[in-house]
């Protein structure tokens, strides 16, 4: 059966007034689709809409069968079960006590006809990898991880022919995601996932892009995607070369016009001064040539008006992708010099006697990497602790913001001496200018959050050596994962960062990876090929 998500003159606005989408039409056919766009363009609330957790102003969304949604963060209750996770509490109890002998009618009614529910869900749990995961396991004693996982199992338990999931990879570990992969790939039927996971977009059949209140969609997965983007943004830039050339031309002829004119009106003036010309010619040649000037001038300055009409449009057809160009001379390192030396540390109860060693020195580019409760943030306390130059440390949450106050203020506390000009710079080089500098970071975006937290960090007095992450791209999309791409290739220091995403680490230029292996009490330090 062919299935499908129909959206139709979509319109819709929050209750304070503020409009996401207005006269929205898309179709998402069956497959796997992946639906980008910045932050705040109304992904999460399009899947909501579709869901129907959301109502819309107008417009129509008409879906094939039965819809499941898995949001980005789960409702969960430390006491609930496994099984209430799954949906099947309610069914376990009926069967229970149908098996007890209990012929209450109304037990038969819960399970209807799907009689192996139990079994079904035991094999989705355990192609999620959760095969050690019971249905009476309580959720506070799941990881974060694991709860998504056994979220993501209940709605494929329901043999949905819709599948909407809202960035499924938040929270998981490598092989995690990997498995999260395979059930992507095996879903039939109609399937939309909103994600940064660079990863996971290559799984998909087609890619959505929603930009500017307007979605496109792009057949094949990521790769395929940016490639036609890229060229579509090479051929919008030689638009917006020529036709600045063209307006420049445009406006040179215009003068020309003009002195031509003020030369014709100064020739006039000459003649009437040395008399000798009948007065009626006279005014019959000023008539003509102020006529044939008019005409003239009109048409060069609506040549202009057109040549600035043409490069409005081509520069409309430029993405603004905000990015960050910084220079940081000041954060070098040499590379003799030793950043942190740790001997010994005990990152878990997992490890043996000996714990973990690590020695870095100079401008090394270190990727840690593991399965959760590896020790991976453990090891970057450990480092920082440990280290011998000045040091920036963003955690996950980005604890070093104070909420409370804005972006500038923020900035200038980690640097008090330095100008508020020299500060303004700064942030304007991680493109946030004028009035941006002014806003409270509690109000900021995933991406606004991080590039107010590299600009305090990057602008402390005295400037980091050493720069450590802690799985820096969850929640952020697409473009600020870029932008922190290029933020931390300029930045000369030693650099050490913790994240599952795999092509954002591939962009980092790495010098070598430590892997933390969970039970094996080693941590093993991996080069990184030339």
């Amino acid at each position: 059966m062919t299935t499908y998500i129909n959206v139709q003159q979509l319109r819709f606005l929050w209750p304070e007034g503020e409009r996401v989408f207005d006269g929205l039409d898309v179709v998402f056919s069956d497959g796997r689709t992946a639906l980008i766009g910045d932050n705040g363009t109304g992904k999460s609330t399009l899947l909501k809409l579709v869901a129907g957790l959301l109502k819309p102003e107008s417009g129509t969304i008409t879906a094939s069968g039965l819809i499941e949604y898995l949001p980005q963060e789960l409702p969960l209750r430390l006491g609930d079960t496994v099984s209430d996770l799954l949906g099947i509490a309610g069914k376990r109890r009926a069967l229970a006590a149908i098996e007890a002998g209990d012929v209450d009618e109304a037990n038969f009614n819960v399970i209807g006809e799907d009689w192996d529910f139990l079994d079904r869900s035991r094999v989705a749990l355990d192609e999620l990898g959760l095969d050690h995961v019971g249905f009476d396991r309580t959720v506070g004693t799941l990881s974060g991880g694991e709860s998504m996982l056994v979220g993501l199992a209940g709605r494929l338990v329901r043999r949905p022919d819709v599948l909407l999931l809202d960035e499924p990879s938040n929270n998981l570990d490598t092989s995690a995601r990997k498995r999260l992969y395979q059930a992507i790939r095996r879903f039939n039927g109609t399937l939309v996932v909103v994600s940064h996971d660079r990863a996971l977009l290559e799984h998909v059949d087609a890619v959505a892009d929603l930009y500017k209140g307007r979605i496109r969609v792009f057949e094949g997965n990521y790769s395929a995607y940016e490639q036609v983007i890229e060229a579509e943004q090479e051929a919008a830039a030689r638009a917006v070369r020529d036709a600045k050339q063209d307006l420049t031309r445009q406006k040179k002829e215009l003068i020309a016009a003009r002195t031509q004119n003020d030369r014709g009106a100064s020739s006039w003036r000459r003649e009437q001064a040395r008399g000798g010309t009948p007065k009626i010619l006279l005014n019959a040649k000023k008539n003509a040539g102020e006529v044939s000037s008019a005409k003239l001038l009109n048409a060069k300055l609506d040549d202009v008006a057109e040549a600035r009409d043409r490069l409005d449009e081509a520069e409309e057809g430029l993405r603004d992708d905000g990015g960050i160009s910084i220079d940081l001379p000041e954060t070098s390192v040499s590379s003799h010099r030793d950043i942190a030396i740790i001997k010994g540390l005990k990152v878990s109860d997992l490890y043996g006697e000996g714990g973990l060693g690590l020695h870095l020195r100079g401008p090394e580019r270190v990727a840690v990497t593991g399965d959760n409760g590896a020790g991976k943030t453990t090891l970057l306390r450990a480092i920082a602790d440990a280290a011998r130059v000045p040091h920036g440390f963003l955690t996950q949450r980005l604890e070093l913001l104070d909420d409370d106050a804005s972006v500038l203020d923020n900035v200038r506390a980690k640097a008090p001496e330095a100008p508020e000009k020299i500060l303004r710079t700064r942030l304007a080089r991680f493109g946030m200018r004028r009035d941006s500098v002014f806003q409270l970071v509690s109000t900021l975006s995933g991406g606004q959050r991080l590039r107010a937290a590299l600009a305090a960090v990057l602008s402390s007095q005295p400037a980091p050596q050493l720069l450590l992450l802690d799985e820096p791209t969850n929640n952020l999309d697409m473009s600020s994962i870029r932008q922190l791409q290029q933020a931390l290739t300029a930045f000369q220091g030693a650099l050490v960062v913790v994240s599952h995403d795999e092509a954002f680490l591939d962009g980092l230029g790495l010098t070598r990876r430590v892997e933390l292996t969970r039970g094996e009490g080693i941590a093993v330090d991996v080069p990184v090929a030339a």
